[in-house]
């Protein structure tokens, strides 16, 4: 196999914006041979939008025409479909989160353990300039042991009206599950993957529930809003590492944030922008990049990767197991909410 045949199912905003241009501009080798949409107004016109030769109603139908498919439904349907898809032979890059719960996760990598085809979630903040610089610091061993890990997604009453995002039963969640979710992602990666032991997490939804609102990124029905929009926690892993974590669609901020930092015993790092902070020579050193290597669309890199490691030229950077580890941390913030209680996970 030199081309990589391509099927996107749901190709609603992210697939028209990100995914299916994404595949374009790498041409050479995949192609998209197929789209699936449950609106078949929408499918038919992202297909002659993007020339894309077959339509189908039911995304079964276009598992013969296919190597692997790309999932952008929302949330609520990705361990169906992309366990239908692995048991008919094919590679699966399913958008985040991976799925609701945990146990959805189980059961997607239990089907492709089975399949011998590849699963990988889309959690592109990974392949993002500053975190593969970050990463290779740590792995060069420039901060030592981590210790403590911050990662804060800020944004300030950008509730997104569009879509199904404010959707509990479609989506699960909010800020947390739809935004956050990429920031504990990239905490576990640049930490090793460590195991979350126990979370204590808390969760609002009081600002997107007042009246007069004021949002950036469209209406939305306060009165239906049912999901987080603010979010706090703290988490404990097995080898001692701790992190605190905050993320918010709403936010009474004076601006965005998207942070995360790292301390180790004998350095640390910030990003974003990428910095490294170490003490050497009896002094205090900050230390920033003139030039960080890599590609200003994180979607180009991710994407090369999945289809490289179908063709067996690569290895997946996002393994379905460590997708599953932020799953299990997101389940774990929303009981320990509704709990009031610390959740303990070994």
């Amino acid at each position: 196999m030199t081309k990589l045949r391509m099927g996107v199912i749901g190709v609603g905003g992210i697939a028209q914006t990100r995914h299916i241009p994404t595949f374009i501009k790498l041409s050479d080798s995949v192609s998209i041979e197929a789209i699936s949409d449950i609106n078949p107004v929408t499918a038919q016109t992202v297909a002659e939008t993007f020339n894309i030769p077959n339509v189908f109603s039911d995304y079964r139908d276009m598992f013969g025409h296919v190597d692997a498919v790309t999932i952008c439904t929302p949330n609520k349907f990705h361990a169906e479909i992309t366990i239908a898809a692995l048991n008919a032979g094919l590679h699966v890059f399913c958008e985040k989160p991976m799925a609701m719960t945990p146990e959805e996760c189980e059961r997607m990598i239990e089907a492709a353990e089975e399949s011998g085809k590849l699963l990988a979630i889309a959690y592109h903040y990974r392949f993002m300039k500053d975190s593969r610089a970050a990463k290779r610091v740590i792995m060069e061993d420039e901060i030592g042991e981590p210790m403590v890990a911050r990662a804060r997604a800020i944004r300030r009453r950008k509730v997104p009206g569009w879509g199904v995002f404010t959707n509990k039963e479609l989506q699960g969640g909010g800020s947390l599950i739809d935004y956050g979710c990429h920031f504990l992602d990239l905490s576990l990666w640049l930490l090793g993957n460590p195991a979350p032991v126990e979370v204590t997490g808390t969760t609002y939804n009081k600002l997107s529930r007042m009246p007069d609102q004021v949002n950036q990124w469209g209406d939305f029905d306060k009165e239906k809003f049912e999901v987080d929009d603010h979010v706090t926690a703290y988490i404990k892993f097995d080898n001692g590492t701790s992190m605190l974590f905050e993320t918010s669609w709403s936010a009474n901020v004076k601006s965005d944030e998207e942070s995360m930092s790292i301390s180790g015993k004998t350095g640390g790092i910030d990003l974003f922008p990428f910095q490294m902070n170490q003490m050497k020579h009896g002094m205090l050193l900050n230390s920033e990049a003139d030039w960080v290597p890599g590609e200003d669309d994180p979607g180009l890199p991710q994407a090369r990767n999945f289809i490289n490691s179908c063709l067996g030229l690569e290895e997946l950077v996002v393994k379905p197991q460590e997708a599953m580890q932020v799953s299990q941390i997101i389940d774990a913030i929303y009981k320990s909410s509704e709990t009031g209680q610390s959740i303990r996970l070994k």
